[in-house]
């Protein structure tokens, strides 16, 4: 009796073409994950190698030989009241920073659906201007404008001799405008390109029932927008939580007595000032921690949601 055609032997049977499809996107990949390897997962391995040693000068000569700690830097870490200070200043200071991120470059990105070409043109190229300026320069820019005897800013206030990176408070003010100054251009970009993806006939609906410019971000834009918002507020959280040149150059290594260190800073302290590099490898595993925990959880809020990223 004759085979009938399109049984489920010919829809289940595997093709010889089939059976290396699997493969394939993974033999695509295989070049940049080579790459990626040697730049990031060998530089994480020894960095937490060295974190279980006690590293120090001696060792690096050839002097001494390295002395296994286990825990031992990260107890002594724990134990530093002034590490959990410096944490707690860097928290506070990453999320002031990537709030204001986030409200001038979402601001400044539906600001460039309203003007015309030419304005909108020369905003692009300010902000691109100022995210492509190194941060060794935007910093010592940004502290000659506010510099007590020479800056603009004084005079234009009024302040006199008013120092800026001598009191806490106003020397980390002045390090959140010129991180969020060469931050906001990406958010800006980016979101501005999700908005210009949203059908225009939506935007015109909203506005056609009587609501306001912040209604329409709130209840149509944001949702919308939401898988872009998360990537550049991601983004952000790890571009703050690691600043390190703003606050060296701004607060010259940290400011008065250390009371402007941020984690990166204090870091590079123990681990160059003091030739801890073991405490300093320490503290540097301590932040890649934090800053997977802070993603993986606000990824997981996210799945939670029904959100597609």
């Amino acid at each position: 009796m004759p085979r009938p055609r399109g049984g489920a032997a010919d829809v289940t049977a595997p093709r010889p073409l089939e059976r290396g499809v699997g493969w394939t996107p993974w033999l695509y990949l295989a070049p940049a994950l080579v790459v990626l390897g040697g730049l990031l997962v060998y530089p994480v391995y020894q960095l937490g190698l060295i974190s279980l040693f006690r590293y120090t000068q001696a060792q690096v000569s050839g002097g001494e030989p390295a002395a296994f700690r286990g825990a031992g830097n990260y107890a002594d870490l724990f134990s530093d009241s002034q590490f959990w200070q410096v944490l707690l200043a860097t928290v506070v200071f990453a999320g002031a920073c990537v709030v204001s991120t986030l409200v001038v470059g979402c601001a400044l990105a539906v600001l460039l659906t309203r003007v015309r070409a030419v304005p909108r043109l020369a905003l692009m190229l300010a902000a691109l201007g100022a995210w492509a300026t190194p941060a060794v320069t935007g910093s010592t820019v940004w502290l000659f404008l506010f510099d007590p005897d020479f800056g603009p800013v004084n005079r234009v206030l009024g302040l006199g001799d008013h120092s800026w990176t001598y009191g806490r408070y106003s020397a980390f003010f002045l390090v959140l405008l010129e991180v969020v100054w060469c931050s906001f251009p990406f958010v800006m970009v980016t979101v501005y390109a999700g908005i210009r993806a949203v059908p225009s006939e939506v935007l015109e609906a909203a506005a056609l029932d009587g609501a306001s410019q912040w209604r329409i971000w709130r209840s149509v834009l944001a949702p919308m927008l939401r898988p872009i918002l998360t990537v550049v507020t991601i983004q952000s959280v790890i571009w703050d939580f690691k600043v390190f040149t703003q606050i060296y150059v701004i607060t010259n290594g940290g400011g008065i007595a250390g009371q402007n260190l941020v984690l990166n800073v204090y870091a590079y302290q123990q681990a160059f000032a003091s030739s801890q590099y073991g405490l300093g490898s320490a503290i540097g595993v301590v932040m890649l921690l934090i800053l997977l925990a802070v993603t993986l959880v606000y990824l997981r809020l996210l799945r939670r949601q029904g959100e597609e990223l």
